[in-house]
């Protein structure tokens, strides 16, 4: 079995591109970025939540290469690119010799990260990689400088002054811990707009044995 590792993956120019082009795509239809940035973020945070929870480092590892690869098909189209981005991971690491039970894990966790696409934790690295890809929110991914032409989702995203995501092993609870800037975006709306991330990040949580616990502010909802 070839051990196939993030750094490879990272370092692979066609995914790279692939990368590259696909965030540039979606800038033109004015989504927030999913740059390499979030990309890495990402990939990081699913590696600390398993590795936390006393998970193999193998799938620790696993899941950082998922977190890392599950905006690829923004390369097709924005709309249900978990899927598409799914079948691109399928072809980049069959092509480097991977386990099929690590490529259909991997498979299943980028297919299932879009709550738009009716997206559920139907194993620990996707549980892991919700969490991960919901934490990651701030103005620093919205692109339109016109509070004027911004979307619901851009005005929260830019109301977000930090975000954190915690994992308390003993306690088994994941907290999502968010600053907002009210005179942006009320707490209630932030909470309104992004609801379905988060009952889907609770669902992710209690897949892995976990509470999940949403603060806004010092003030708990979840």
């Amino acid at each position: 079995m070839s051990n196939i590792t993030l750094d490879m993956i990272k370092n692979d120019p066609v995914v790279q591109q692939y990368m590259q082009i696909g965030n540039t795509f979606i800038g033109h239809i004015g989504a927030i970025e999913h740059s390499v940035h979030h990309a890495e973020l990402t990939a990081k945070l699913c590696a600390e939540i398993l590795e936390s929870l006393g998970y193999s480092a193998r799938e620790a590892e696993l899941s950082s290469i998922a977190g890392y690869l599950h905006d690829i098909g923004n390369l097709v189209n924005r709309y249900s690119h978990g899927l598409s981005g799914a079948i691109i991971a399928f072809q980049i690491l069959l092509g480097k010799g991977m386990d099929p039970e690590e490529i259909s894990t991997i498979m299943g966790a980028i297919g299932n990260h879009e709550e738009q696409a009716h997206g559920n934790a139907v194993n620990n690295v996707a549980a892991a990689l919700i969490l991960a890809d919901k934490s990651d929110v701030h103005r620093s991914r919205v692109r339109k400088h016109d509070l004027a032409t911004f979307t619901p989702r851009d005005r929260v995203n830019f109301a977000v002054t930090d975000s954190q995501l915690l994992v308390d092993a003993e306690k088994r609870i994941i907290t999502m811990q968010i600053q907002i800037d009210t005179e942006v975006c009320s707490v209630m709306e932030y909470f309104e707009i992004f609801l379905t991330k988060m009952l889907m990040s609770r669902r992710a949580a209690e897949f892995l044995g976990c509470e999940f616990a949403l603060i806004i502010n010092q003030n708990r909802l979840l």
